[in-house]
């Protein structure tokens, strides 16, 4: 049984793109390994309402997939260890 899911990604601009992009493709991978993606929504650099750890500003990604229940909760645990990571968020659908 699969459920649908949303996840919003806040990535740190301060390492440079690359460290971005690589960010990027490593949860785009991690979801494909454990689910479908549905769509990878990049919005991009954005000013972010309040300063996270001293920054002003970060890259968003929202992706839309379909996974077994147990997963967001591995997912949530490797965003937490991250590092470049300000804040996440996953959501059922």
């Amino acid at each position: 049984m699969t459920n649908n899911y949303e996840s919003m990604l806040v990535f740190s601009v301060a390492n440079g793109e690359e460290a971005v992009n690589a960010l990027v493709e490593k949860f785009k991978s991690l979801i494909e390994a454990h689910g479908t993606i549905d769509s990878v929504d990049v919005w991009g650099n954005r000013k972010l309402a309040y300063p996270i750890n001293y920054e002003t500003e970060g890259y968003y990604v929202l992706v839309n997939y379909a996974s077994e229940p147990d997963f967001p909760a591995e997912l949530d645990r490797i965003v937490n260890i991250t590092e470049g990571v300000l804040r996440s968020l996953t959501v059922k659908k």
